[in-house]
C-alpha cells in the first residue's frame, strides 16, 4: 500500500531536538556531571546550527534546570515523567505530506522488546508532545524504534534483520510484513534489511544509526572494524561493509574506525562514531576520548563536505550503552505550533499544556 506522506531524511530543515534531562532517576546517576556536560555541549551546538531545545524535565526539578541552562540558550523546558532519555527510540517521527504538512506519527515503544520498563515513555507523545504539534498524532500499533530506521532522500529505508525480528517486538511479523508497514507509515520506496552488523553491548539488537547513516550526496558512513583486524567485530562489520556495498553499488562508502572502550565492569561499550546527529547543515558526531576520535572526524569531513562537523563528548552517554543519536529526535520545519516556536525563541521558558 502506498503513502501519502513521507518520512523526511535528516538533514531536512529542522526547527527543534527533542532531549529528554538526565536525572537521579534515570540510569544516568552515576554519572550524572559528566552526562550533563554533555547534554549542555549538544544544547549549545542544536542552538548554533539554528534549532531550538524542547527538553522534557520532571516537574520537581523545573526550577533546577531553568538555573542550570542560564538564560542565553534557546530551550522550552516541557515538564513530563519519562522512564529515560533514550528519545530516539520513543519520540514521535515527523513525516511531510504530499501538500507539505508536517505530520507527527509514532509506533509503539516497548524497552527495545520488553527489555526495561518502558509505559512512561510510551505514552509521551499522546500526553504531551503532540499538543506542541500543529496537527494531529497519527498512532500505529507496532514496535518499532526511532533508532532502527535510516532513510534518504529518494526513499530509501535501511533497518536490520536482527533487530526487526526479535519476537518480543512484533511476535512472529514478517519482514514483507515490515516492508508493507514502512511502505504505509513513512512513505518508503525501497527497503533494504541488513543482515549483518553488531556492537557488543547493544541492548537495541542491532540498531541501523549505529552502524550505517546516509549522506545527501549519494553516500553512506559505515561503523566497520578495518583498524581491528583482530577484535572480535571485524568480521561482522566487514561482511556489513560488503553487504552494503552489494545493495548500494551507486553509493561512495565512508568506513569509519572502531574504538576499543571498557566499562569499570570489563564489559565492552558500543561506542560508534555513526551515532551523530544531523541538524540543520551541522553534524554533531560523538567522540570518547580515544586515539580513533580525528580519524573518525575526518572521514565524516569527507562524507559531508557542505556541512559543519562538531565533535560532542560521547564518553559519559556510551557508559549507558548508548550515544548522541539515541538521545534525540529531531523535528522538521513546519512541525510545531507558531506559539511554541516563539516560546523557543525567548530563551529558556516553561511550557504550560493547560
Amino acid at each position: 500500500m502506498s503513502s501519502l506522506h513521507r518520512l523526511p531524511a535528516e538533514w531536512f530543515p529542522q526547527e527543534a531536538v527533542l532531549l529528554a534531562w538526565p536525572d537521579e532517576n534515570t540510569d544516568w546517576a552515576p554519572w550524572l556531571i559528566q552526562v550533563r556536560n554533555t547534554y549542555l555541549q549538544l544544547i549549545d551546538a542544536i542552538n548554533n546550527a539554528g534549532a531550538g531545545v524542547i527538553l522534557l524535565t520532571r516537574p520537581s526539578r523545573v526550577e533546577e534546570v531553568k538555573d542550570t541552562l542560564g538564560t542565553h540558550r534557546n530551550v522550552l523546558i516541557v515538564p513530563a515523567d519519562y522512564n529515560d532519555t533514550w528519545l530516539r527510540d520513543y519520540g514521535f517521527l515527523t513525516c511531510q505530506s504530499q501538500s507539505g504538512e508536517m505530520l507527527p506519527i509514532e509506533f509503539t515503544f516497548n524497552g527495545w522488546g520488553n527489555k526495561f520498563d518502558a509505559s512512561k515513555d510510551n505514552g509521551i507523545n499522546r500526553s504531551i508532545l503532540s499538543s506542541l504539534c500543529q496537527h494531529d498524532l497519527k498512532t500505529f500499533a507496532e514496535v518499532v524504534e526511532g533508532g532502527a530506521l535510516e532513510i534518504d532522500d529518494s526513499g530509501t529505508l535501511l533497518s536490520t534483520r536482527f533487530c526487526l525480528t526479535n519476537p518480543e517486538r512484533n511476535g512472529e511479523m514478517s519482514l514483507d510484513a515490515y516492508n508493507a508497514l514502512f511502505k504505509q507509515a513513512l512513505g518508503a520506496k525501497n527497503i533494504i534489511i541488513l543482515e549483518n552488523g553488531h556492537l557488543e553491548g547493544d541492548d537495541t539488537d542491532g540498531h541501523i544509526d549505529t552502524l550505517v547513516r546516509f549522506t545527501p550526496s549519494n553516500g553512506v558512513v559505515i561503523q566497520s572494524c578495518f583498524n581491528r583486524s583482530s577484535d572480535s567485530h571485524f568480521q561482522g562489520l566487514n561482511a556489513l561493509v560488503e553487504e552494503v556495498r552489494d545493495a548500494l553499488p551507486n553509493h561512495d562508502i565512508f568506513e569509519l574506525p572502531l574504538p576499543y572502550i571498557m566499562n569499570q565492569d570489563e564489559e565492552r561499550l558500543p561506542a560508534s562514531y555513526a551515532n551523530y546527529l544531523i541538524t540543520n547543515q551541522h553534524v554533531l558526531v560523538p567522540i570518547y576520548q580515544q586515539p580513533e576520535d580525528e580519524e573518525a572526524l575526518s572521514v565524516i569531513k569527507a562524507a559531508y563536505p557542505d556541512f559543519s562537523v562538531v565533535a560532542i563528548d560521547g564518553l559519559p552517554l556510551v557508559q549507558q550503552f548508548g550515544s548522541v543519536h539515541c538521545i534525540s529526535m529531531q523535528i522538521p520545519k513546519g512541525t510545531l505550533k507558531a506559539e511554541v516556536l516563539d516560546d523557543i525563541s525567548k530563551g529558556v521558558s516553561v511550557y504550560d499544556n493547560n
